[in-house]
């Protein structure tokens, strides 16, 4: 068994699919089999069920993932210790984003952060705030924005902001001339909510039960600028960010603060516990503390 088995086997089971495995590692898709077969031979086990047109782990198959995942992630940190060593004060930060923060909160940010920081790179990729989690757990990005909760047993967390969630309605709503309104009151109203892959789909449904009832869903998106859109022709209401608001350049929407109770939206800067963080994510995230959003 050999580091190379390891991680054809890991993008396989990935991935699912030999094909895009071979893509994804620039290497041919017999050769990926022959090595997994090598060690499917070696431990005496079969590790992908290859019955179906999607490949799934077997039983034997989910343990030596688990352990596989460890094992390549002590060698990058191997890899990444050394490099530290040899390119002092260089390197790159793999940074995962939701679109709503690389849009409103990040340029200044980021700017002064090269500005000081010329040799460092950072590689910027938006996901949701579920996906987003689930790729700095598996190493893909080294640091993540994201939205709380998180699992504080899998991340370390830094405070960034937080600020209040409030209903975005149309023009002729009967809210309009409201300064606020409790959640209870919006029982009986039609939502439009993100998908459930957002963090907000859930903070939202969550406050509405802990508010007495269940949010009925006329629509779901996992585009703002349509959730705005909607809203503005009368569709149903939305709970979004404050900061979100001044993206509906639409004078058919209005936002009216939640009087009871107030709903916040924390963003931290997540990364994985236990993990071995370069000198390029270790200057990013002192950056961030010492110059809060």
């Amino acid at each position: 068994m050999d580091i190379q088995h390891l991680k054809y086997f890991v993008e396989v089971a990935k991935q699912k699919n030999f094909t895009k495995a071979s893509q994804i590692l620039l290497v041919s898709q017999p050769s990926i089999s022959k090595m997994i077969k090598s060690l499917e031979d070696e431990l005496k086990v079969t590790l992908l069920d290859r019955s179906e047109r999607k490949i799934e782990l077997t039983d034997a198959g989910v343990i030596v993932y688990e352990q596989a995942i460890k094992i390549l992630q002590s060698v990058e940190d191997v890899y990444a210790s050394v490099n530290e060593l040899v390119q002092i004060k260089k390197g790159t930060v793999k940074l995962g984003l939701m679109p709503t923060t690389g849009v409103l909160l990040f340029p200044n940010v980021l700017a002064g952060f090269k500005r000081e920081n010329s040799q460092i790179d950072i590689q910027m990729v938006e996901y949701n705030a579920k996906q987003l989690k689930l790729k700095v757990e598996q190493g893909d990005m080294d640091l993540g924005i994201t939205v709380k909760p998180v699992n504080s047993e899998l991340f370390e967390t830094i405070p960034l902001l937080s600020e209040e969630l409030v209903v975005l309605v149309d023009s002729e709503h009967w809210l309009v001339k409201r300064e606020s309104v409790r959640l209870s009151d919006l029982k009986n109203e039609s939502y439009i909510l993100l998908t459930e892959d957002y963090a907000l789909h859930d903070v939202v449904t969550q406050a509405c039960m802990q508010s007495g009832f269940e949010p009925t869903v006329a629509y779901k998106s996992s585009l703002w600028d349509l959730i705005g859109e909607m809203v503005a022709t009368k569709l149903g209401i939305s709970l979004i960010p404050r900061s979100m608001v001044s993206r509906f350049n639409n004078k058919n929407v209005h936002a009216i603060s939640i009087s009871n109770p107030l709903i916040e939206w924390e963003l931290v800067l997540i990364y994985k516990k236990n993990k071995y963080l370069s000198y390029a994510a270790r200057t990013f995230i002192e950056y961030i503390q010492y110059n809060q959003l």
